[in-house]
C-alpha cells in the first residue's frame, strides 16, 4: 500500500495520521498535497491542509519604510559624532572618555521617542537633559588625575542609559511591564550586536585581505571610516532588528539565560572556594576588589535579564531554584565586597571612588535581597514570577538617583579631585 493509499484509508483517524506525519514529515506533506483536492470538504483533511501549508512569519521583515529611513539617518549621524576628533583635531583622550555615551545612546533614545510618539513636552525635557549633560561633562576641568572626572564619565553612560530607557517606556513611566521590556531589550540587543560584530569582523577581514591580494592596501582607510561608522551603527541597527523583528532573537535570549544561570552559579561557588585557597582577598588588594565588583555586576545583570526574559511566562521550579541560589550566592559576594570597601574606608579614609562603589554596592545588596525574598515567595507559592520582575523594575529609579549624584554632584563635593 502506497502512502497515498494509507492517507486515504486513515483520513478520519487523527491519531494514525499524526504517527504517519511524524515518521516522515516531508514525504507526508508532499503526498497529502497531491491527494488533497479529492479530500477537500473533509474537516480533518482541511485542518491538516492548513497545518501543512501555513505560511510562517518571515524571520526578518523589512519593517516600516519610514522607520528604516530614520534608522539609517541616525546611524550615519552616530558615525559622524564618532569621527569628530579626527575631523576637527580634537584630543581623543579628552573627547572619547567624556562623550562616548553620546555617540549612540541619544540616537537610540530619539528612535524610541519617535516610535512611541512622545509628547512635545517630553521631547523638550529629554532634549534639555541631553544638552545639559553634554555641556556639563565637557566643561569639567581637564585633569587626568581627577577621580571625580573618571567617575562622572563612567556614571554618565548609565544616566544616558536610563535616559534612553525613559524614551523606550513611552508615555507612562510607571509601567512596570514596559520597564521590564526595556531590560529584556538590552539582553536581546547584546545578543544581536554580538552576531552583527562577528559577521562584520569576518566581512572586514575578507574585504581587506581580498584587496591586499591585488596590491591595493585599504586597511587604514577601511578601519578609519568603514569600521568606525559600522561600530557606531551596530547598536542602532541592532535596536531596529529587535524592535521590527522580535522573533529574531526573542527565542534565543531566554535559552542563553536558561543555560548560563546554572553555569554561573556553579562557577561562582567554585570561585568563592578558590579565593580561600588562593590567598587573595579584596581587603588588601585594590585591583582584586575592582575585579570582584565587576564580577558582582555581571552576575547581577544575568539574574535580572533572566527574570526580565520570563517575567510574564511560567518558569519551571528548577529554574526558580537556580535563580534563588544564584541570588543568595551573589548576596554573599556583595557582602564580601561591601565589607572590603568599608574596611578600606575605615583604614584609609573616604575617597570619591570608595564612596561611589560603597553606595552602588549597598543599592545592589538591597535590590538583591528584595529579589531573593520574592523568588522564595514564588517557590512557596505565595506570589507569582511577575512580582519578582516588578521588584526589579520598580528599583531602576533608585539606581538612577545614585548615578546622577555621582555624575553631577561628586565633582563639586570633592573639589574636582
Amino acid at each position: 500500500m502506497t502512502l497515498q493509499d494509507e492517507l486515504q484509508a486513515h483520513i478520519n483517524d487523527p491519531g494514525q495520521l499524526e504517527k504517519m506525519y511524524r515518521s516522515n514529515k516531508t514525504q507526508f506533506k508532499k503526498e497529502f498535497n497531491l491527494i488533497y483536492p479529492s479530500l477537500q470538504g473533509n474537516l480533518i483533511a482541511d485542518t491538516w491542509h492548513e497545518r501543512l501549508n501555513f505560511e510562517k512569519e518571515e524571520i526578518v521583515s523589512g519593517g516600516n519604510k519610514r522607520e528604516l529611513q530614520f534608522i539609517l539617518i541616525i546611524a550615519v549621524l552616530a558615525g559622524f559624532i564618532a569621527k569628530l576628533p579626527a575631523w576637527f583635531q580634537l584630543r581623543e583622550d579628552f573627547f572619547y572618555p567624556r562623550n562616548i555615551g553620546f555617540i549612540v545612546l541619544p540616537f537610540i533614545a530619539a528612535y524610541f521617542a519617535w516610535k512611541n510618539n512622545l509628547s512635545s513636552k517630553r521631547m523638550i525635557v529629554l532634549a534639555l537633559v541631553l544638552i545639559t549633560s553634554i555641556a556639563y561633562i565637557n566643561l569639567l576641568p581637564d585633569s587626568s588625575a581627577s577621580d571625580t572626572l573618571t567617575l562622572a564619565c563612567i556614571h554618565l553612560i548609565i544616566v544616558l542609559w536610563v535616559f534612553m530607557g525613559s524614551a523606550f517606556v513611552g508615555k507612562n513611566l510607571g509601567d512596570m511591564d514596559r520597564r521590564l521590556g526595556f531590560l529584556k531589550y538590552n539582553g536581546d540587543l547584546i545578543v544581536i550586536c554580538a552576531l552583527i560584530l562577528i559577521a562584520g569582523g569576518i566581512l572586514s577581514g575578507l574585504t581587506v585581505g581580498l584587496f591586499s591580494l591585488i596590491g591595493i592596501e585599504i586597511a587604514d582607510f577601511y578601519f578609519e571610516y568603514v569600521a568606525i561608522f559600522g561600530l557606531a551603527a551596530t547598536p542602532i541597527i541592532g535596536t531596529y532588528l529587535t524592535q521590527s523583528n522580535p522573533q529574531l532573537v526573542g527565542k534565543v535570549s531566554p535559552v542563553i539565560a536558561r543555560i548560563f544561570s546554572p553555569l554561573v552559579l556553579v562557577m561562582l561557588v567554585i570561585y568563592l572556594v578558590a579565593i580561600i585557597y588562593s590567598g587573595k582577598d579584596p581587603y588588601n588588594d585594590r585591583e582584586f576588589l575592582m575585579i570582584f565588583n565587576t564580577l558582582l555586576i555581571g552576575v547581577m545583570a544575568i539574574i535580572f535579564f533572566s527574570l526580565a526574559e520570563g517575567s510574564n511566562k511560567a518558569k519551571s521550579r528548577p529554574e526558580i531554584w537556580v535563580l534563588s541560589f544564584l541570588s543568595l550566592v551573589t548576596i554573599i559576594v556583595n557582602g564580601i565586597a561591601l565589607s572590603a570597601i568599608l574596611f578600606r574606608i575605615s583604614a584609609f579614609g573616604i575617597t570619591p571612588n570608595r564612596l561611589s562603589v560603597m553606595g552602588g554596592n549597598v543599592l545592589i545588596l538591597i535590590n538583591l535581597l528584595l529579589v531573593t525574598v520574592q523568588l522564595f515567595r514564588v517557590i512557596s507559592k505565595k506570589t507569582d514570577i511577575s512580582n519578582v520582575g516588578k521588584s526589579i523594575a520598580s528599583y531602576i529609579p533608585i539606581y538612577f538617583i545614585w548615578v546622577a549624584i555621582v555624575t553631577f554632584l561628586f565633582p563639586v563635593l570633592f573639589g574636582f579631585r
